[in-house]
């Protein structure tokens, strides 16, 4: 995967009889295994540039354009392709099934790609976010960020290129909130895939590779963090 992009991307929504402009001339580029946070308010597009990006919605207008192609112009086949191997999501809310053991969660994962020879041994990957002593637990038996930790281990087991994820930390408390964030840099360090997270919280802007800080549906500036902080060194 070369890079990621958006150019002139248009997305809006009727609501009853007013139109809603979510995203407008949206533009944006990262480097692929940058871990990359796309800052702004509530209402700002952000959680609507990442479902556009992970193909759960299509733009009215413009490219996206992961791995050299413009994904806005796949058809519902293709997309379910796309997600289905090429993109990795991680959820607010966990996203878990109560019934399934935590390794049982991460296979759900890994069967969706088994026949493409892609994905990782769910025991392992729940290994490396620190649940190896966890994997047989069902979620109501486990915190929160031992949740969100499943959570990230269902998104990477699969080995998908891109890894979006929506407010990671919001439902967590701040000590939770940078062992999530820690183990997602760690992994993405580990494995070079490229981490996008979508946040109000401007403390996170801190650990990222670049930061692109949205506001009214539009990019108004992106920076490039040489030297990102490690998350527990950010002042929180």
């Amino acid at each position: 995967m070369d890079k990621i992009a958006m150019k002139d991307v248009r997305k809006s929504y009727q609501m009853g009889h007013h139109r809603i402009d979510a995203l407008n001339e949206f533009s944006f580029e990262i480097k692929a295994g940058e871990f990359a946070v796309v800052l702004g308010p509530s209402g700002s597009g952000k959680t609507t540039f990442l479902n556009i990006l992970g193909g759960l919605e299509s733009a009215d207008e413009g490219e996206v354009i992961v791995g050299g192609k413009n994904i806005a112009g796949f058809s519902e086949h293709r997309l379910t392709e796309y997600r289905r191997y090429k993109v990795g999501f991680i959820f607010q809310f966990f996203n878990l099934l109560p019934t399934l053991t935590a390794e049982e969660n991460v296979s759900l994962s890994t069967e969706m790609v088994k026949n493409h020879g892609q994905g990782r041994v769910p025991s392992e990957v729940l290994e490396q976010v620190g649940l190896g002593d966890r994997i047989s637990h069902y979620p109501g038996q486990l915190s929160g960020g031992q949740q969100q930790r499943v959570a990230i281990a269902r998104a990477l087991a699969k080995n998908p290129e891109l890894v979006l994820a929506d407010e990671p930390t919001g439902s967590l408390d701040v000590q939770t909130g940078i062992d999530v964030l820690t183990v997602m840099r760690q992994m993405n360090r580990e494995t070079g895939q490229t981490i996008v997270i979508v946040t109000h919280n401007s403390a996170i802007a801190g650990i990222a590779d670049r930061v692109i800080r949205v506001s009214g549906g539009k990019v108004y500036q992106t920076i490039i963090n040489d030297d990102p902080f490690e998350p527990d060194e950010v002042d929180w």
